[in-house]
């Protein structure tokens, strides 16, 4: 079978997912309690979770309105898109240009559940069930080769993705791959857990994090600068470059102090 396969398995209520957890960090509904569990484990490390996650969905806003505002980008890939929450990447970019088309791909079953309901009365907005670790044969399904013109400029949007992909399935060549695939004048979004490694509380939150996640569902990876910079390939970034979430075009005065966990997210936009 393809890896982009358009038949939907079932969905699994017995065992975590990673979009439902999700889902329970920006206060969805469309998780179950398993997920819940997951979620909880979680706070008990980093209380301000809940907070982050929220913080990850406003660094997506700015960054799509950016994109189909001042970069007049009106063709769209959200990757790992994860379940539909309020102001999703269509929502915003259709806000400032109607006619911008959105291509949601993710492999979780109840995303392509929820998402495919979701997005029937949209003709701008389409939803393909595939694994994005495979570029070549993403940039070949029917939901991107049939609504997207590849010969013009994309957005292609990681946020909260790779650092569930392992080192051995090689991060940074999928992203190359993207990236030769991509018209000139593109641009690529990534947001990415960030490791210091400096022996600060940070740190220690990160690897203590790393380890109970991963004991609960497997694949989640916090990375070090650089090697989250090497995920832009040699695209240029555009400012702030990579930053804190909080740090990348904030919408005003920051009024709270930051907590430990806000400092371990990283995010960037870059252009071909």
């Amino acid at each position: 079978m393809s890896h982009t396969d358009d038949a939907v398995p079932q969905i699994d209520t017995s065992r975590p997912s990673i979009a439902r957890v999700y889902d329970a960090f920006v206060g969805g509904k469309d998780n179950f309690e398993v997920d819940r569990e997951v979620y909880r484990h979680l706070l008990e490390i980093a209380p301000e979770s809940a907070e982050v996650g929220r913080q990850c969905r406003a660094w997506l806003i700015r960054v799509v309105r950016f994109l189909a505002g001042q970069a007049e980008i009106d063709q769209f890939i959200d990757l790992g898109s994860g379940l539909p929450t309020a102001e999703n990447t269509h929502q915003v970019a259709q806000r400032l240009n109607p006619a911008a088309q959105v291509i949601y791909i993710d492999n979780d079953p109840s995303v392509a559940a929820h998402g495919r309901a979701l997005l029937e009365e949209n003709d701008h907005t389409h939803l393909g069930f595939a694994d994005f670790r495979y570029p070549e044969e993403l940039f070949e399904h029917p939901v991107v080769a049939d609504n997207l013109d590849l010969t013009r400029p994309v957005a292609l949007i990681q946020c909260n993705t790779l650092h569930h992909v392992k080192d051995a399935e090689k991060p940074v060549e999928i992203m190359q791959s993207y990236i030769e695939g991509l018209a000139p004048g593109s641009y690529v979004a990534i947001s990415h857990l960030f490791a210091p490694e400096d022996g600060s509380e940070q740190s220690k939150l990160a690897r203590d994090a790393e380890e109970k996640f991963n004991a609960l569902m497997g694949s989640c990876y916090f990375r070090q600068r650089e090697e989250i910079e090497a995920l832009f390939g040699d695209l240029e970034l555009v400012e702030p470059g990579l930053s804190f979430l909080f740090d990348w075009w904030p919408d005003g005065p920051r009024l709270k102090p930051l907590t430990n966990g806000e400092q371990l997210l990283l995010g960037g936009v870059a252009k071909k």
